[in-house]
């Protein structure tokens, strides 16, 4: 366990930035199937595994907008179930999507 150990008479203050957590922001964004509509979510790291969950996602039939670091899922018209095999062999965690999927099918 990692502690700080702050020495004097000074107040300690400031500011800082807490990026999303992938482990966090997959299963919310494969649950944004089951909604059924429209999912808002914000401080989703921009990196390859959730760009390929958001490509995943288009694929089944779902809008993706981003727009100032809020992310719009509108998943209220999916058309497919299948997920191509390109995307899910660039993305290890994509099978936290299947649950969602086999509950909206």
């Amino acid at each position: 366990m990692y502690s700080y150990i702050i020495n004097g008479g000074r107040r300690l203050e400031g500011e800082t930035y807490a990026s999303g957590s992938k482990n966090a922001s997959l299963p919310i964004i494969a649950a944004s199937i089951l909604n059924g509509g429209i999912t808002k979510l914000y401080n989703v790291p921009n990196i390859h595994d959730t760009q390929m969950m958001f490509e995943i996602l288009k694929r089944l039939g779902c809008k993706i907008s981003k727009n100032n670091g809020k992310i719009i899922i509108d998943s209220k018209n999916i058309i497919n179930c299948e997920i191509p095999d390109e995307l899910m062999r660039q993305m290890r965690s994509s099978v936290i999507i299947v649950g969602a999927i086999i509950r909206k099918t």
